[in-house]
C-alpha cells in the first residue's frame, strides 16, 4: 500500500486545467457565471458532478457558488464520491496526511478520520484514490471557494444506505463542516431519454427518497446515505442547476446528466 504522505493529482491536465494560474481562472469564472442565490441559509450538504469542467463544470458551479457566503465558517470538508477505477466493498480511506492539486495541498482531518476506521464498512486503501477523479476534481472549487479547511475523503464502493448515513453522522459536526457528495446522473443514453431519466432523479432526490440506483447516479450509494441522514436531521434539498454534456460541450446521442444540488433546514417552496 502506498503511505505517502500527500496524495498527489491525478488527472490535473484531463479534467481540470495542470498550471495553477489557468486552473484558478477557469474556476473562478464557472463560479462568476452563476446567478446570484437569494438562500440565507448555509447549506450543510451539496451534491455536485465530477466529470471534465467543459462538461460539468458549470453544474459543479452553481453548488459551490452558493457556499459564497460562508467561506470563512467552513473549516472541514467531508468528500464522498464512488470509486471509478478500483472495487471497493465499503468506503476506502486513505492512508495520506494531504491531498494536492496544481493550487496546493489541503491537509487531511486525522483524527477524524481515524475515528471512522472502527466503523463496520470502513477500511483503508490508497489504491481506490490513487487515480480516483469522483473527488479530485472537487478539490479546486473548494479551494477557490473556502477559505483553510481540512478534508475528509472517503471512496464509496458498495455500501448501504445505512453505513454511508452512519459515517454522515460520525462527521456531522455544525457549521463548520460541509458535506460534499459527488456524482453524474445517467450515462450514455439519447438527450432526450437522460432528460426524462434525470429528471425523475432530481425528483427523488428533492424528496429525499433514498432508492436511487446507480444505473440513475453512479454515485448513488454514497446519495443514497445522504438522504437517509438528510431526513433525519429534517433537512430539504434545493436543484441549483440541471444540464447534461449535450449543453455544454458534447454531442447529443450519448449524453452524460449533471445535476447540483444544496440541502440545509428550512424549505425554499
Amino acid at each position: 500500500m502506498n503511505t505517502a504522505a500527500t496524495r498527489p493529482p491525478a488527472v490535473a491536465g484531463m479534467f481540470y486545467p495542470a498550471a495553477a494560474t489557468a486552473l484558478a481562472a477557469t474556476v473562478d469564472a464557472l463560479l462568476a457565471a452563476v446567478p446570484a442565490s437569494a438562500s440565507a441559509e448555509q447549506p450543510k450538504a451539496i451534491i455536485a458532478p465530477h466529470a471534465g469542467y467543459i462538461y460539468s463544470g458549470p453544474a459543479a458551479a452553481a453548488a459551490y457558488a452558493a457556499l459564497a457566503p460562508w467561506r470563512q465558517r467552513i473549516r472541514r470538508v467531508a468528500l464522498l464520491g464512488p470509486c471509478h477505477r478500483v472495487a471497493v466493498h465499503g468506503i476506502a480511506l486513505p492512508t495520506a496526511q494531504a491531498f494536492a492539486t496544481p493550487l496546493g495541498s489541503i491537509p487531511l482531518d486525522l483524527p477524524a478520520l481515524a475515528a471512522l476506521d472502527e466503523l463496520p464498512p470502513i477500511c483503508r486503501n490508497d489504491a481506490a484514490h490513487a487515480l480516483e477523479h469522483s473527488l479530485e476534481v472537487h478539490l479546486p472549487f473548494l479551494q477557490r471557494c473556502l477559505d483553510d479547511f481540512t478534508l475528509i475523503p472517503l471512496a464509496v464502493g458498495h455500501a448501504a444506505p445505512e453505513d454511508v448515513a452512519a459515517v454522515l453522522e460520525r462527521l456531522w459536526g455544525g457549521g463548520e463542516t460541509l458535506l460534499v457528495i459527488s456524482s453524474d446522473l445517467s450515462h450514455y443514453l439519447p438527450d432526450a431519454t437522460a432528460r426524462q431519466v434525470d429528471g425523475d432523479t432530481c425528483r427523488r432526490i428533492l424528496a429525499l427518497d433514498a432508492r436511487i440506483h446507480p444505473q440513475q447516479a453512479c454515485g448513488a450509494y454514497p446519495i443514497n446515505g445522504l438522504l437517509l441522514a438528510a431526513r433525519h436531521h429534517g433537512l430539504h434539498a434545493r436543484l441549483l442547476a440541471a444540464c447534461n454534456s449535450g449543453d455544454t460541450a458534447g454531442d447529443r446521442e450519448r449524453v452524460v446528466g449533471y445535476a447540483a444540488f444544496a440541502f440545509d433546514p428550512h424549505d425554499h417552496e
